[in-house]
């Protein structure tokens, strides 16, 4: 009996055995993921960039592409590997060059918004909208703005800016900011922050405690 063959029987097995136990790791992870996006699907909600990368999620995709090596899927392989890259890209906030928003395409999808009376590029990455009252110039205004954007590209190139129509007073015409991706007062790698008030908030409150003396 040739006892080469006998190696690879007994080989066999084993790289049947990794297989499975490699797919049930990326099967579990996968899982996860599902489980968490079901959870955020509840209520629209931005795209979060930001947050370090998620173990589990990188561990699926090193098993998804062993797997897919194994049974000489190249191309699957990569995909796996180019995620990998994107999650770490959006855990430092380094915006997807290649995913530009339209600005003219964002403005189409943004002026016919309830309460929304204008949509104008200040900049390459800051939105001004002029909203139609108080009610209107809020964080989830912020966030509709931001969800309705995202077919268009990646958004953590976007700086959304509001500015009430109807404002009666400094603190009401504050403009309020956000990247689209990020907590209030951070930006992308490499984005600078855009001073749109003429009057910073730091002055105006100087100004409120001299007056309230």
């Amino acid at each position: 009996m040739d006892s080469s063959a006998g190696c690879r029987c007994r080989e066999a097995p084993r790289n049947g055995f990794r297989i499975a136990l490699i797919g049930t790791v990326a099967v579990c992870a996968a899982a996860c993921q599902r489980q968490a996006a079901d959870t955020a699907a509840e209520k629209p909600r931005p795209q979060q960039a930001g947050q370090p990368v998620n173990p589990y999620a990188t561990a699926g995709h090193i098993a998804g592409a062993r797997v897919a090596l194994l049974a000489g899927n190249q191309q699957a392989a990569q995909q796996h590997v180019d995620a990998m890259a994107r999650d770490f890209s959006r855990s430092i906030r380094l915006r997807d060059v290649s995913r530009p928003v339209d600005h003219e395409a964002a403005r189409a999808v943004v002026r016919p918004m309830p309460g929304v009376r204008s949509a104008i590029w200040l900049d390459a990455d800051n939105l001004a909208v002029m909203v139609d009252g108080q009610q209107y110039r809020d964080r989830d205004m912020i966030d509709r703005i931001c969800v309705a954007l995202e077919p268009l590209g990646d958004t953590l190139g976007v700086v959304v800016n509001l500015q009430d129509a109807k404002a009666r007073n400094g603190d009401e015409a504050t403009t309020l900011s956000r990247n689209c991706q990020l907590p209030e007062g951070q930006r992308a790698l490499l984005q600078k922050k855009r001073q749109v008030d003429v009057v910073e908030p730091e002055v105006r409150e100087q100004f409120k405690t001299m007056q309230r003396r």
